[in-house]
C-alpha cells in the first residue's frame, strides 16, 4: 500500500514577556490568532512569562494544520491568497482576564510573528522552522514571544467505500487517480446475535409478522459489518453490542442510554474463530442548544480497550450534524481527553496503536455523510499506526460503525416517511 503525501504543520510551546510595568499586569492574559491561507483560523492562550525560569510544555501544540499536495501548491502559488508570498503568521492580542474571548470585544494587538513558505515545506524532511524567543511588535522597550513552528511528514492512507454500506461494497484504496481494491465489506442484520457470539448466528430475514415489524421499528439491534481481504479471511469486524432504542417518551436514542458498538480485530495467533476487543463506540443523538442550529446532532463516543485491563479509556468524543454528516476522528491534538485522564490514554495509544501516538498527532479520520444521504465513507489513515492489514481494516470497520450509526439514531416512527420520487429505497429502511 502506498500512502498519500501529508504535511503537518504545528505551533507550540507558546509564552510572552512583556517589558517594564506591562509584565506586572497579573491580571491580563494574552492570546493569540494563528492563521495560515485557506485555513479556519485556530485560537490559543497564550502564557505570561515572568521569570527566567519558566517550562514550557514541549507536546502540547497550540495549533496544527494538516496539507496535502493541494494545499502546498496553493501555498506555494503567489498570490493565491492574495498576499504576494504565503506565510504562517501568529498575531498575540491582549485581553482581560478569565476570558476565552475578549470580553466585550476589546483587545490590544502586541505583535506579529510570520514564517513564510519556503521549498522546504514540499520536501517531506522534518523542519525546525523556528524555535526560542523572537521581539515582536513596535517601541523601544518590545515583547518578546517563544514559540516552535515545525514542520514534518505525516504521510496517510486513504480508503473509501465504492458503495453504500449497507450494499456491501468494496474498500478501495485512493493514490492520485488511481483505485485499488484493498478489502470487501459484508453487512448484516441478525436480529438474534449474541454478545457471546459477536460475528455468528443467521441472516436475519424480514418475513416475521405483524408483532415483529412493530418491534423492529421500536429499536435496531443485531447490525453487523464483516471487513475481509482479498483473500477473503475476515480480519475485522464491527457489531452491534447495545441495541439502538428510544428514550422513554421519545423517539430518539439519549444520552443515557447510548446504541454500541464492538470493534474486533482478527487474533494475531492466527484463529478463524477468535477475535480481539479493540474498541468502544458509542452514539446517540442530541437536539440542538438554544441560539444554535435548529439540525440535531449525532454524537459519538470511542473508548479503547486495553488488554487484561478493566478501565476502557476515552480517545475521541466529537458531534456530526444529522442532516449534513461531518467528520469523525481521532487526533490527540485536536482533542484531548479529559485531564485525569489524559496520561492513561496517551500510554494505551502509545501501546496499541504506536509510540507517536503518545507524543500528540493524527490518528485516523472518517467523513460521512447525514442520515438522509447516500454515504460512502472516506477514510484516512496515518501510515506510522499501520504496520499490517489488519491495522487498517480495523479502522475501516470503526468508519462503517461510525457511518451506520448516524442511520441507527433517525428518529424511530411508527411507518418510516418515503420521499416522493426516490430511486431506491433506503437499504436501512426495514430498522428506521
Amino acid at each position: 500500500m502506498d500512502p498519500q503525501p501529508f504535511v503537518r504543520l504545528s505551533v507550540g510551546q507558546l509564552g510572552l514577556k512583556l517589558p517594564g510595568g506591562n509584565a506586572r499586569k497579573a491580571s491580563r492574559v494574552c492570546h493569540c490568532e494563528i492563521r495560515l491561507g485557506g485555513f479556519p483560523v485556530q485560537i490559543a492562550s497564550v502564557p505570561l512569562i515572568h521569570s527566567s525560569e519558566f517550562n514550557l510544555d514541549p507536546f502540547t501544540n497550540a495549533a496544527v494544520f494538516s496539507l496535502d499536495e493541494s494545499d502546498l501548491k496553493a501555498l506555494a502559488t503567489p498570490g493565491c491568497f492574495r498576499a504576494p508570498q504565503s506565510y504562517i503568521e501568529v498575531a498575540v492580542y491582549l485581553g482581560r482576564f478569565g476570558a476565552h474571548c475578549v470580553i466585550g470585544g476589546r483587545r490590544r494587538l502586541v505583535g506579529v510573528f510570520r514564517v513564510e513558505v519556503g521549498s522546504e515545506w514540499r520536501e517531506g524532511k522534518p523542519v525546525l522552522l523556528h524555535h526560542g524567543w523572537t521581539v515582536i511588535g513596535k517601541g523601544e522597550a518590545r515583547p518578546e514571544l517563544h514559540l516552535r513552528v515545525r514542520l514534518e511528514a505525516d504521510p496517510r492512507y486513504m480508503f473509501l467505500f465504492d458503495d453504500e454500506i449497507a450494499l456491501n461494497p468494496q474498500v478501495v484504496q485512493l493514490h492520485g487517480s488511481f483505485r485499488q481494491p484493498i478489502f470487501s465489506c459484508k453487512f448484516i442484520r441478525d436480529r438474534r446475535s449474541s454478545q457471546t457470539d459477536p460475528l455468528g448466528g443467521q441472516y436475519w430475514s424480514s418475513s416475521g409478522g405483524e408483532e415483529d415489524m412493530e418491534m423492529m421499528r421500536r429499536e435496531r439491534k443485531g447490525w453487523k459489518v464483516v471487513i475481509h481481504d482479498l483473500s477473503g479471511s475476515a480480519v475485522a469486524a464491527a457489531f452491534m453490542a447495545t441495541p439502538f432504542v428510544p428514550a422513554p417518551g421519545r423517539d430518539t436514542v439519549a444520552r443515557s442510554n447510548p446504541g454500541a458498538w464492538l470493534i474486533v480485530r482478527a487474533d494475531t495467533t492466527g484463529s478463524s474463530e477468535s477475535w480481539q476487543p479493540w474498541g468502544r463506540l458509542e452514539a446517540w443523538r442530541e437536539a440542538p442548544a438554544p441560539a444554535a442550529s435548529k439540525k440535531d446532532t449525532v454524537r459519538l463516543r470511542l473508548h479503547l480497550l486495553p488488554e487484561r485491563q478493566d478501565d476502557c479509556v476515552l480517545v475521541s468524543e466529537a458531534p456530526l450534524s444529522s442532516d449534513k454528516g461531518g467528520e469523525f476522528f481521532i487526533d490527540m491534538d485536536r482533542q484531548a481527553p479529559p485531564a485525569a485522564a489524559a496520561a492513561p490514554a496517551a500510554d494505551h495509544c502509545a501501546a496499541s496503536l504506536g509510540d507517536a501516538c503518545a507524543g500528540g498527532g493524527f490518528v485516523m479520520s472518517c467523513r460521512v455523510q447525514g442520515e438522509a444521504r447516500s454515504s460512502r465513507p472516506l477514510v484516512q489513515l496515518a501510515m506510522r499506526h499501520v504496520t499490517c492489514m489488519e491495522d487498517a481494516a480495523m479502522f475501516v470497520a470503526l468508519a462503517a460503525a461510525v457511518d451506520l450509526s448516524v442511520k441507527a439514531c433517525r428518529p424511530f416512527r411508527r411507518k418510516p416517511a418515503k420521499k416522493p420520487g426516490s430511486p431506491s429505497p433506503d437499504p436501512l429502511e426495514l430498522d428506521t
